[in-house]
């Protein structure tokens, strides 16, 4: 039997036994019994609005596994690309490990990165890769780098 039910056959139970409802007793029987219908009235509306809610819960969790499926599709699609563009390169530059870059789009600016030994990471983009040092703004301790242009001058 549900909440509704159950409040309908006390208010059933209530009405065929006749209680006189112009005594105390009776008016807080009454009182009591309104009462339970109310909250099983609310009850019932949240009830049914947390199933909706749910329902499009489950719809937006459903697209957003096909978005997530569709983007490592393109990832792997980018690393197989990758690991073709990677055989004839070296990584014998210590500090190049350290410094990563993230290019955007053919007209966005490079953004690099580097670690502070302190833990923070700074991104900085190409006029302060010619400065050849940056400070830290956690720390401040002063980072230098080198380009590979002044290392082959070396």
């Amino acid at each position: 039997m549900t909440i509704t039910e159950k409040a309908a056959y006390l208010k059933g139970l209530m009405e065929g036994m006749k209680l006189d409802t112009t005594t105390n007793e009776g008016k807080i029987l009454a009182a009591v019994v309104e009462l339970l219908g109310d909250v099983t009235r609310k009850l019932s509306d949240v009830e049914e609005t947390t199933i909706a809610i749910s329902d499009e819960l489950d719809e937006i969790e459903d697209d957003l596994d096909a978005i997530e499926d569709y983007i490592i599709d393109d990832d792997e699609d980018d690393e197989d690309e990758d690991d073709y563009d990677d055989e004839d390169e070296d990584d014998d530059d210590d500090e190049e490990d350290e410094d990563d870059y993230v290019e955007f789009g053919p007209d966005d600016e490079t953004i690099y990165e580097v670690k502070c030994p302190c833990g923070n990471v700074i991104d900085f983009d190409e006029a302060t890769l010619d400065k050849g040092s940056i400070v830290c703004p956690a720390c401040g301790e002063t980072l230098e780098f080198a380009t590979e242009d002044e290392d082959d001058q070396e």
